[in-house]
This record gives structure tokens, sequence and C-alpha cells, in this order.
């Protein structure tokens, strides 16, 4: 491999993501933006709000069930998260992929995070939590040729496939936490 020497791009590559958004589609969805600013369109796409953190379907999805996990916060990177978003992320990772294993049968899942416009992160500053169910041959002449995906699902009917489950996931959660907190009195 040859190399070429161009130290005067430097300024540019480093300086190439820009100032950060105002506009921050994850701040807008977050639960302190919807109570000042309803809107219907984005709020059917939430299938789950936590404390500190929400789960999106993704409005460009990769596959059917595409979605996201994300921290209420505009928090750039794990590193900058406080303990309780932490958990809270990791504890609505693992219900989505219960979830889209329960509702699409999926033969794998890619879980992943994208962190900078080089990694390909489409919003930079705001970490979240990708989740795209994955089937054999999911990759077909559409998108090799043609450079297009089919999807045979809109996001409502994905949407409607989803809540249910991430609703009886948080309550069996509940559910196992007050059965641990009854038992931890007795003893």
């Amino acid at each position: 491999m040859e190399r070429l020497w161009a130290p005067w791009r430097l300024a540019y590559v480093t300086s190439a993501s820009g100032p950060a958004n105002d506009d921050c589609i994850f701040c807008a969805a977050s639960s302190d933006n919807v109570r000042r600013q309803p809107d219907a369109a984005r709020d059917e796409l939430v299938l789950a709000r936590g404390r500190v953190s929400y789960v999106i379907l993704n409005l460009y999805p990769y596959n059917n069930g595409h979605l996201m996990v994300v921290p209420n916060r505009h928090a750039p990177n794990l590193a900058t998260l406080s303990a309780d978003e932490q958990v809270e992320l990791m504890r609505f990772t693992r219900h989505a992929e219960m979830a889209l294993t329960e509702a699409y049968a999926p033969h794998g899942i890619n879980i992943g995070i994208n962190l900078g416009k080089p990694a390909g992160a489409g919003v930079l500053d705001h970490l979240h939590v990708h989740l795209v169910p994955r089937w054999n041959g999911d990759t077909n002449f559409m998108t090799a040729i043609g450079n297009t995906r089919v999807l045979p699902e809109d996001l409502a009917q994905s949407a409607l496939k989803l809540r249910p489950i991430f609703e009886r996931l948080a309550n069996e959660e509940e559910g196992t936490a007050e059965t641990a907190k009854i038992a931890e009195k007795k003893i």
C-alpha cells in the first residue's frame, strides 16, 4: 500500500464534525421535550420510556424492527453517561433484544453504537444503541444491485407489534423487583 502524506488536511479532518446540532432528533424525542412539544408522528415511534432513556423505532430502518435505545440527555459517548443512564440503557437494550426475538424470530441481531461521523454515526454527539434484526438472505439483489432495501412492514405495524412486548417486559421486571423486596424483608 502506498501512502500520500498530506499534513495540511489534518485541520479539515479533525474539524469535519462541525458544531453540535441544536435540532437533535433524539433530544426532540426525549421525555422532557415531549412534555413541552407533543408530536404525534414522532411519539408513535417511541416503544418504551424509562426514567432516563427510551426506545424508538428508526425512521429510516435497515430492516423491519430496526430500533434504537437512547438516553434522554444529549450525551456524546458511554464515558459521559451517569451510572443510572448506563444501567437503564443496557436494560432497554436487553429488553429490545428480547422483544425483537419474540416479535420477529430473526436469525441474528446486530447491536451497535457508532461514535462519531467516521464510525458511521448519522446523529452526532447523542449516543444511541442500534438493534437491527437480521435473517439469512436478507441481503438480496435489491440491496446488492439496486442499492435499495425492501421492507414489507410499515413502522406503525412494527410499533403495534413491539410496544405490548416492551410493556409486558417492564411489568414482569417490576413484579420481579417487588417480589425480591418482599423476600428481602422476610429475611
